[in-house]
């Protein structure tokens, strides 16, 4: 059992100071961050056209 306790610390220690996964956690957040971004934004878009499409729509019906 001692043998077999070195050899796992150091595989969990080469394991922790892997940087592979890095990259992709930090692409994975970047995604999220510009997706979060623009669904707020067009929530914004969204009603500021609604409500231009509505004043064009009350002007239409109060002039016709």
């Amino acid at each position: 059992m001692n043998v077999l306790s070195p050899a796992v610390c150091l595989f969990i220690r080469a394991l922790l100071s892997r940087e592979e996964g890095q990259d992709l956690v930090e692409y994975a957040l970047v995604v999220a961050l510009v997706s979060f971004g623009a669904i707020t934004g067009m929530g914004a878009v969204a009603t500021s056209i609604n409500l231009v499409f509505s004043g064009v729509a009350t002007t239409f019906t109060s002039n016709v």
